[in-house]
């Protein structure tokens, strides 16, 4: 306990009964037990007490844990469904671009405007033929 071996409890004992006396040394014992005991009630309320906010802020700690750790599972989701969605947008983007260029060149055929008055204009069999002039009619 103290590091008090049977020979120093003899001594503290003999030191006692004459210090003491035999009638009063009963009664010193007696209450000497009795405040070891409450010493002892209190330092094992005081424990639980301890023990008991020991607990309730592990309890604390656990549930923050497991708000940040569904916190980080909610914003991974989010981040995963925004990017999907970027990916789609960006998907649907080049597809309407696409159709856009493909419908823009199914519909608009190419315009051909016609040729200065005097310039030789190519004809459809690949050889140059003077140009008409507004004076010319055909004969």
């Amino acid at each position: 306990m103290f590091g008090i071996g049977m020979p120093e409890l003899m001594v503290i004992m003999v030191v006692a009964l004459i210090v003491l006396g035999p009638k009063r040394l009963p009664e010193v014992a007696r209450a000497l037990g009795k405040g070891l005991a409450e010493f002892r009630r209190a330092t094992s309320e005081v424990n639980e007490e301890l023990q008991k906010a020991q607990r309730a802020i592990e309890a604390e700690a656990r549930a923050h844990e497991a708000e940040r750790r569904e916190a980080e599972r909610k914003a991974a989701a989010l981040a995963a469904q925004n990017a999907a969605a970027a990916q789609a947008a960006t998907a649907e983007s080049a597809a309407a671009q696409t159709a856009a260029a493909q419908t823009a060149a199914t519909e608009a055929p190419p315009t051909i405007a016609p040729a200065p008055a005097g310039e030789r204009v190519a004809s459809t069999t690949g050889t140059a033929a003077p140009a008409r002039k507004p004076d010319d009619t055909p004969s």
